[in-house]
């Protein structure tokens, strides 16, 4: 296991403090003015419902997540900047000072990335002093539900794929050049070979993997010479886009060129069709061994119906689909308090209640190894399975070395060939069991009064 620090995709990871809502910020100014910074705290970060059209999710963004809030910290600009909103022109200035000398100090359990999971179960669970867990509360949703949502549109794209080489070409797509750098590492983890995002390339090892544009054949005076100059410049790593103009007559022109190239690809029209002509172009002018990859705003179902179908696909290059996961672009994931100095904490919010106490999950096989359920417990509980939440961060240190990104996406690969599988089909119903140890719900009801336990019962 390697022993070097977890990369950061921020520009200036030195400074990320206020990167939070300002009522955190509130709250734990709040707290260190009444006394009550120091009060031992446990929130956990979980997800509520599963998403449209989803069976299951792969937990992804750790890395980041915890190599950020182990450098957690205001910059002094930024304390003389939160000093003079009007929230704290009135707070005492102790508060202020211990704001600004504030590090994250507690302990952090996790599910380690690339491990499938489902909503209502504890992904990650912080205990610190309480303004510390709650001065987290932003960064951590913010830095794990979004690749967590595309690892799981990735996994979907492929369990479709049938093999074939998948791109993530999403970066000029995304809400934000910082996504590309999220949604390269994300779909990686998932199963994708490569990323378009050449700085996300070399900084955390992915395969760079890109073609042309099409502005590159139109700077040219026609296409022949324009193909001409693209194989003669980049040679073995040449893939010529296609249908700048007419499709195949681009095939044709692309077949023609010697030495021959090692790819074409088509980013419009009917992919089926264009393909399988293609190909016989192609094997008319004995190209054989010439690729074929498509892309243009393809997601899973139009790759699983080009794959049925047959269709002479080499390899697809998914983008928009991809980094948006436009079918299903949100996750509610949450985090709530549960405990606070040994006392259990809970909601009994319309569709938002949730169990007291610091919590485990324990995952549940069949007799072929395939995912059966979880079962939730208190975290001083022992049951049958496997623990899932393991330590990550001791006393505002790491535990041990995080798992580097190829390890993360072998556990990935693991974890999705143990899916159950009904839970497999594009089209699944997300019914995977998950339960809760009776020493939770005990704890639940006793901490209720006899209103709130009538309440809770509807």
């Amino acid at each position: 296991m390697s022993h070097e620090p977890p990369i950061s995709l921020w520009p200036d990871p030195r400074a990320l403090g206020p990167v939070t809502d300002l009522y955190e910020l509130t709250m734990m100014v709040g707290y260190l003015a009444s006394g009550m910074a120091g009060k031992l705290a446990t929130f956990e970060l979980f997800v509520r419902k599963m998403p449209a059209n989803r069976a299951y999710l792969v937990f992804a963004g750790l890395e980041q997540a915890i190599g950020d809030l182990l450098r957690l910290a205001f910059s002094p600009e930024q304390i003389a900047a939160i000093r003079g909103w009007p929230a704290f022109r009135h707070v005492p200035r102790e508060a202020m000072d211990a704001l600004a000398a504030m590090r994250f100090e507690g302990d952090v359990w996790a599910i380690p990335e690339g491990t499938v999971v489902f909503p209502g179960e504890t992904l990650l669970r912080v205990t610190a002093p309480l303004a510390q867990a709650q001065w987290v509360e932003t960064y951590l949703v913010a830095s794990l539900a979004y690749p967590t949502l595309v690892a799981s549109k990735a996994a979907r794209i492929v369990s479709v794929a049938g093999g074939r080489s998948l791109q993530e070409f999403g970066a000029r797509r995304g809400h934000g050049p910082h996504t590309g750098f999220l949604a390269a590492r994300a779909a990686y983890i998932a199963g994708f070979d490569g990323t378009s995002q050449a700085e996300a390339a070399r900084l955390l090892g992915i395969p760079a993997s890109g073609t042309m544009a099409h502005s590159w054949v139109q700077a040219f005076p026609n296409e022949d010479s324009a193909f001409a100059a693209f194989a003669q410049t980049f040679g073995g790593a040449a893939t010529l886009l296609v249908d700048t103009y007419d499709t195949l007559e681009g095939v044709r022109r692309a077949a023609a060129i010697e030495p021959p190239i090692p790819a074409i690809r088509i980013d419009s029209g009917d992919l089926d069709d264009l393909t399988r002509r293609a190909r016989a172009i192609l094997e008319e002018n004995h190209r054989s061994g010439v690729k074929i990859m498509v892309s243009g705003d393809l997601d899973e179902h139009r790759i699983a119906a080009l794959v049925e179908a047959g269709a002479p696909v080499d390899g697809f290059g998914v983008g928009t689909e991809l980094i948006t996961s436009r079918d299903a672009p949100a996750l509610g994931m949450v985090y709530k308090l549960v405990e606070l100095d040994g006392q259990g904490k809970y909601k009994l919010s319309p569709a938002k209640r949730t169990y007291p106490m610091a919590k485990q999950v324990f995952r549940q096989r069949d007799a072929s190894g395939r995912f059966a359920g979880d079962h939730v417990t208190r975290a001083d509980e022992i049951a049958d399975g496997e623990p899932l939440l393991v330590p990550i961060v001791r006393g505002g240190k790491l535990v041990e070395p995080l798992p580097r990104l190829e390890a993360i996406r072998a556990r990935c690969r693991e974890q999705l060939a143990a899916l159950p599988a009904r839970l497999r089909p594009l089209d699944a119903r997300p019914d995977y069991p998950i339960t809760y140890s009776d020493r939770l719900e005990a704890d639940a009801s006793r901490l209720m009064s006899p209103r709130e336990r009538d309440q809770a019962g509807n």
